[in-house]
């Protein structure tokens, strides 16, 4: 699990400061949200996440922030690629 040391918050906008904290409560990690690096990869390697909990992420993200996120979307790579690149996608499609 990619992580620092220290809080990374000053470095994790407030939206995806709130983003990391859906994601650690949606799948129960045992890890702060603040030491989540934003450019880490979310899934292998960084924070591990598997095809499971991208399927758990996208209905917390719906149900959150009122964005669709497909299972067929060819762009779901560099959507997921990172905490950063997932808070950014949710900013452009809001509601």
């Amino acid at each position: 699990m990619k992580m620092t040391d220290q809080p990374l918050s000053s470095a994790l906008t407030p939206q995806t400061l709130d983003l990391a904290q859906l994601i650690v409560s949606t799948l129960n990690l045992d890890v702060a949200a603040s030491s989540i690096d934003p450019h880490a990869p979310l899934f292998g390697e960084g924070l591990g996440l598997d095809s499971i909990d991208m399927l758990e992420i996208a209905l917390a993200v719906s149900q959150t922030y009122g964005v669709k996120l497909r299972a067929d979307d060819s762009e779901n790579h560099r959507i997921f690629g990172s905490l950063a690149s997932l808070s950014e996608h949710i900013q452009q499609h809001r509601g």
